[in-house]
């Protein structure tokens, strides 16, 4: 075998591991070498990261896993989240790390030392709190695609989750995390996804406002250490700091960063930007307002020109942009909302400048008047790459709750969200540019009840709030499963609504492609043939 085709299987091998595993079949011996189009198959493997979900002893959390059915997967295999701080690999106690304080472990720098950030909470080993953690952990166990399993946690001791899905589990498998917390800082509902490790994320949205504590949680689900830098820009550029270079995050374990104690300012609005020198982690921000409630911060999609941030709720009293510019040039963007009717410019608010390496912000206020809506961003005279997130405020007074949509890529193939129910679950879907039909399968309860399936079109440029299918005889939560039939992109955001001590809690989640499949060579072929092309 020549190292072209050796190259190009390396290279096939590296795009499985990063989306998933599957099948690869070496190339016959007859040297045929007919170009053939590269067959999708399921992923084998599929690996989740659940932040820890809070430190207040009155959180009550939910973690929700499922898997769609797929056609082509292996009878066999299992899904399981356990804790964190749990045996590695090698058998040995992985318990002790993941702690405030000094580490040994190189950062990647010759002849330096990697450290692990400051947290806001007792430095040192304490294995008697791991220890309990891990007694207090929820163990969720999928027994069959199509239906949901639940677990749950309470106070603050429920640890960071780390989860494996393998064979007919694995394409499209998604685990929600919700939490309740009735009183203190950051009350209210509190959502998110768990996700894969990855690299590089941006996080437009965070704050070093006297009101917020917003934490960054940096998961490592592998047997060796990650290392790992944040970067904080503001109005005015870059906050420098060395208290995020070299942040060290022990293996199977969860490191969560108080973004305050990297920033000698408080600002209201930042981008928070985590780049991992070695090894993955997976990375969320927890943004919690002493007034104003909490939620989860999801990563920016990939810098892109053009952004959507989908299902902003009807009932939204306060919407802020923040957006970041992180290449070299200023972006002129253009702001739009899609509507239930059509695309609309807000009043006042019809371009947004945002300069090189600097966080920029708008208020828009009640901007969807109460239409569900989503918001478009687009290019103007140039196109420049920039991320962007919204806050959302629901409720007047003392009773307000915050939510954050971050730009988010289309649906693509399929996408899944877990853990609705008959009343408080709202889907929008958004086809900004052109119409499209969507097939929506409500999923058989997690205690009972049968799947049911429905289909829309959104009409190009608007978003719209779907009468959702709900699974007859339903008993539990169930999934939503999200995918295009024809037309433009489609774009789908999740809100989960519920009353929190009077508060209107609620959280959005986005629903980008599941990645459930990988693009393989098809048996045969010769894939030195490919780098011919």
């Amino acid at each position: 075998m020549n190292r072209t085709t050796l190259s190009l299987i390396a290279g096939t091998t590296a795009v499985a591991a990063i989306t998933g595993l599957a099948a690869l079949t070496a190339p016959s011996a007859s040297g045929d070498g007919t170009a053939k189009a590269a067959a999708r198959l399921p992923v084998e493997q599929s690996r989740l990261l659940c932040p820890e979900p809070s430190t207040s002893d009155l959180a009550e959390t939910s973690y929700t896993s499922f898997t769609p059915v797929s056609q082509g997967t292996s009878g066999s295999g299992k899904a399981e989240l356990t804790a964190a701080s749990a045996q590695s690999a090698d058998g040995s106690d992985s318990s002790q790390t993941g702690q405030t304080g000094q580490t040994g472990t190189t950062d990647g720098k010759s002849g330096s030392t990697g450290k692990t950030g400051k947290t806001g909470k007792t430095g040192g080993t304490d294995k008697a709190g791991t220890a309990k953690k891990q007694a207090d952990a929820p163990t969720v166990t999928l027994k069959q695609p199509g239906t949901p399993a639940t677990g749950d946690g309470s106070g603050a001791d429920t640890p960071a989750l780390l989860g494996t899905a393998t064979g007919r589990f694995a394409p499209g498998w998604t685990v929600q995390e919700t939490t309740q917390v009735s009183a203190g800082a950051g009350r209210g509902l509190l959502g998110t996804d768990c996700t894969a490790a990855d690299t590089d994320f941006w996080f437009p949205g965070a704050s070093t406002a006297g009101s917020r504590s917003d934490y960054v949680h940096l998961t490592n689900p592998d047997d060796s250490a990650a290392v790992v830098d944040i970067e904080l820009y503001g109005k005015d550029g870059d906050l420098k700091s060395t208290v995020g270079e070299g942040i060290t995050v022990q293996p199977h374990s969860s490191e969560p960063v108080l973004l305050s104690t990297l920033a000698n300012t408080q600002q209201d609005d930042l981008t928070v930007h985590v780049s991992v020198r070695s090894g993955r982690v997976a990375a969320a921000v927890q943004a919690l307002d002493q007034k104003l409630g909490g939620d989860w911060l999801g990563a920016s999609t990939d810098p892109g020109d053009s952004l959507v941030l989908p299902g902003i709720p009807k009932d939204a009293t306060d919407v802020r942009l923040i957006a970041f510019a992180p290449g070299d040039s200023d972006a002129d963007l253009k702001v739009r909302l899609a509507s239930p009717s059509g695309q609309i410019t807000p009043a006042g608010n019809d371009t947004l400048h945002v300069k090189a390496g600097m966080t920029a912000a708008v208020d828009l206020g009640n901007v969807t008047r109460g239409e569900a809506g989503s918001l478009v961003l687009l290019p103007g005279d140039s196109h420049v790459p920039v991320v962007a997130a919204l806050r959302v405020l629901r409720g007047k007074g003392d009773k307000q709750e915050t939510a954050f949509i971050p730009a988010t890529a289309p649906v693509g193939t399929r996408a899944s969200a877990a853990d609705n129910s008959a009343k408080g679950t709202t889907l929008a879907l958004t086809a900004p540019f052109g119409t499209a039909t969507v097939k929506v399968t409500a999923s058989a309860g997690s205690e009972g009840g049968t799947a049911v399936t429905k289909q829309y079109t959104v009409k190009g440029g608007t978003t719209q709030e779907v009468d959702l299918p709900v699974p007859s005889g339903l008993k539990g939560t169930y999934a939503l499963t999200v995918e295009p039939v024809s037309g433009g992109p489609v774009y789908a955001a999740r809100t989960l609504r519920a009353d929190v001590g009077g508060v209107p809690g609620f959280t959005v989640q986005t629903l980008p492609d599941d990645r459930g499949t990988v693009a393989v060579p098809q048996a045969g072929q010769d894939l030195s043939v490919l780098l011919k092309k």
